[in-house]
């Protein structure tokens, strides 16, 4: 997968996603990550990217001139323009499902905003989707985007060190993740579960998805609607609710 990523600061890419896991991932050819500075693309003899708002108003607008030109220049380089999406406020919100959509592409572009926005015609013409990661505002979508970058590239096949590690992840399946230990199996009277010392891979199996289910039903309850439960994950999450029931009793 190529993504090329449009920004007004890119070092702050480099700084984070050419480290560590994505770092890796790229030195060996899996992703291609490509940053590029807007103000590379201007017109204007100062570099020049933003102006005033047409009916006044407070900040700066972006100019559709060097997105234009950029995402040209990069169609032309890649062969098609990429799967182009704008960090906004008012894009829907990004998630799991999402990221894994995003992961089929072999080609996406990301544009970051900053100011008070971009020129609407960038949004008509060029942008196929716009993705918010929450409702905040942000100085501008570089942060976003380096969610998105991570949260998407992770999941495309070779990046992470074990595939199916990404499968018993939080939200891979709706539910969020079950309580990991490692050594030591004691420090400071805090001690490793019993179950998960025992080698009885069915029963530490049952453990993780009863865990699962409690965590996700006292922290995140709202994710249960949204996912597809067996008879046997209701049976368990009955169970969940009458021991918070009786605790709350209590």
């Amino acid at each position: 997968m190529r993504i090329d990523v449009l920004t007004l600061f890119p070092d702050m890419f480099r700084a984070v996603l050419e480290e560590s896991i994505l770092g890796r991932a790229a030195e060996k050819q899996i992703i291609k990550l490509v940053f590029h500075n807007i103000r590379d693309y201007s017109e204007n003899r100062h570099r020049k990217v933003d102006d005033y708002p047409y009916g006044g108003g407070l900040g700066m607008v972006m100019q559709c001139q060097p997105i234009f030109s950029a995402v040209e220049e990069i169609a032309a380089e890649v062969g098609k323009k990429p799967y182009t999406i704008l960090m906004s406020p008012q894009g829907r919100t990004f998630n799991q499902s999402k990221a894994k959509e995003l992961s089929t592409y072999d080609n996406l572009m990301i544009i970051c905003g900053h100011y008070e926005g971009i020129d609407e015609r960038v949004t008509e013409a060029l942008v196929d989707e716009e993705i918010s990661i929450g409702d905040f505002v942000l100085t501008g979508g570089e942060i976003a985007a380096m969610a998105v970058v991570d949260a998407t590239c992770r999941l495309i096949p070779g990046v992470l060190k074990e595939d199916a590690s990404h499968a018993v992840e939080s939200f891979s399946e709706g539910l969020l993740e079950f309580p990991q230990y490692t050594r030591p199996i004691i420090f400071r009277d805090m001690k490793v579960p019993e179950i998960l010392l025992s080698g009885h891979h069915k029963n530490i199996e049952k453990w993780r998805r009863y865990q699962s289910l409690k965590r996700t039903f006292e922290k995140r309850p709202e994710l249960l609607s949204r996912v597809d439960l067996s008879e046997e994950d209701l049976r368990i999450l009955d169970n969940i609710k009458k021991e918070y029931i009786k605790k709350e009793s209590e």
